[in-house]
């Protein structure tokens, strides 16, 4: 069974909504829910995937080097994707930790960028095709 829905806690609801109201639709996703506590987003287009839900945060404080959440990957339809997202977050000041590339120490085909989002989330937008 596919995953169903992952929770991510954030410092800032209002400002990690900011930043993700832009991005979701970049990597195929569409709002979901909103309220004062939470807002969410779906696969856009009724496709099949794990919802993502945000919540505030009881203590700031998120590592990817710690037990928890490491990143998340995104998969993009196709590489022009990927690049897209790359050029979105190059043009916020993102930190990019890898731009679109293959990544040959994956299974191929593996074309990806990463980047350092809101809260220093690692995310990656990947594409597993050649074109």
């Amino acid at each position: 069974m596919p995953l169903g829905h992952l929770g991510i806690n954030v410092t800032d609801l209002a400002a990690a909504r900011a930043y993700y109201d832009e991005m979701m639709p970049l990597v195929g996703y569409e709002p979901f829910l909103l309220d004062d506590s939470q807002f969410a987003y779906r696969p856009a287009r009724g496709k099949v995937g794990a919802y993502l839900f945000f919540y505030p945060a009881e203590q700031p404080g998120y590592s990817r080097a710690k037990p928890g959440l490491q990143h998340l990957a995104f998969m993009m339809r196709t590489r022009a994707d990927v690049d897209a997202v790359h050029t979105w977050a190059d043009s916020r000041g993102d930190e990019i930790v890898h731009p679109p590339r293959e990544f040959p120490e994956y299974p191929p085909p593996y074309f990806a960028t990463f980047w350092i989002g809101y809260d220093g989330v690692l995310l990656e937008a990947v594409c597993h095709k050649d074109a």
